[in-house]
């Protein structure tokens, strides 16, 4: 295990078409569950193209660590129960069922800084999928640099894990040629990448 030359030697820098979207209106959203929905809003394609939630039928669908980040930013406005929901209750909410939460947002929020582009990484059996800077989502074919390149795990200092499950990890990110990093996160919430290579003798 290494840290992540790339990550730790690149000076990323936030997306700034992000600072103007949604700057004077932003967008509407209804906690529901373990999520939030926004029914409209001129700019909603804007946001998915820029990795933040899903469409289903009619609405956008903001995960926790989505929804947190867009609070966090002035771009996200929650209510729930007909009242506001700022980031402190919404990290309370959150942390009510997902009790990874602290640490997958510090990752998240430090991944978004540097410009990148971030979908849920479930899929993967991790927290995150993470793309080139720039990179917009999109359905269908692909050029080379618009897939995948690091799948992220978010863990506290403290934790351990076994070796099998190290090893799942490093090649299920080789079977889709992408890099599997350990997002490890310290007490002074300042995170480390980590990457575990599979090396042929």
């Amino acid at each position: 295990m290494a840290k992540d030359k790339e990550m730790e030697e690149n000076n990323y820098a936030e997306d700034k078409g992000f600072a103007e979207l949604g700057k004077n209106e932003p967008l509407k959203g209804e906690l529901v569950e373990n999520r939030v929905l926004v029914f409209s809003g001129p700019l909603l394609n804007e946001f998915f193209e820029r990795g933040y939630g899903k469409f289903a039928e009619n609405r956008l669908e903001l995960s926790f660590v989505e929804a947190l980040y867009l609070v966090d930013k002035g771009k996200l406005v929650v209510t729930g129960r007909d009242k506001k929901i700022g980031f402190e209750d919404l990290l309370k909410t959150a942390n009510e069922t997902d009790r990874e939460i602290h640490t997958t947002y510090v990752v998240y929020k430090d991944l978004r800084e540097r410009g990148l582009t971030i979908k849920t990484g479930y899929k993967f059996g991790c927290h995150f999928r993470v793309y080139e800077r720039g990179v917009k989502i999109k359905r269908g074919p692909k050029e080379a640099h618009e897939h995948t390149k690091w799948i992220v795990h978010a863990v506290a200092e403290d934790y351990t894990c076994s070796f099998p499950e190290l090893s799942r990890a490093v090649r299920l990110a080789h079977n889709i040629r992408a890099k599997m990093l350990w997002a490890v996160v310290d007490q002074e919430n300042d995170v480390t990448y980590y990457q575990i290579l599979r090396i042929k003798p």
